[in-house]
């Protein structure tokens, strides 16, 4: 088999492949999907080579993984807050998604969550509907985030591709 043939789109289909495997698992609340395709695009300028317009890219890609994560936390707790979420709930919230996920991939960091929050705020307020509705704000901001981060890694995936391309 001539390898030579097939060495120059190895390099970038293993890259787009990880990226996907990234933004694919962006629907998972704790799966760090901005920093493998980050991860990715790092391993790719090294390969290639920081020269122009290289580092120009990776910035970009770089500002919007971190723009990204903030934006994950920003959602997440802020909604919450607004509605009067104390840090010990959301805290526990975050716990119990990271412990769920473990349980019930996928589904579970969700659910385990939203759930943590409530029996938090049930415990705390002593109010059914004051914990609920800081509840439905936590799930509203978890759905804010993962749309964010969706978005984020489909433009850090075109912006490598656009790089790959030039």
């Amino acid at each position: 088999m001539d390898w030579s043939a097939i060495t120059p789109y190895l390099l970038p289909g293993l890259v787009f492949l990880t990226m996907l495997v990234g933004w694919l698992g962006l629907i998972i609340p704790i799966y760090p999907g901005l920093n493998i395709i980050w991860l990715a695009a790092l391993v790719y300028a090294i390969v290639d080579g920081f020269a122009w317009p290289a580092w120009l890219f990776f910035t970009f890609i770089t500002l919007l993984m971190i723009a990204g994560n903030l934006a994950d936390n920003l959602f997440v707790g802020t909604k919450a807050r607004q509605t009067g979420a104390s840090w010990w709930s959301i805290t526990f919230g975050y716990l119990a998604g990271i412990i769920g996920t473990f349980l019930l991939p996928i589904i579970g960091g969700v659910v385990f969550t939203i759930l943590g929050v409530l029996l938090i705020e049930m415990l705390r307020t002593k109010d059914w509907k004051l914990a609920w509705v800081t509840t439905k704000a936590m799930a509203f901001g978890i759905g804010w985030a993962v749309v964010s981060r969706i978005a984020l890694g489909a433009i850090m995936i075109l912006s490598w591709l656009i790089w790959h391309l030039v």
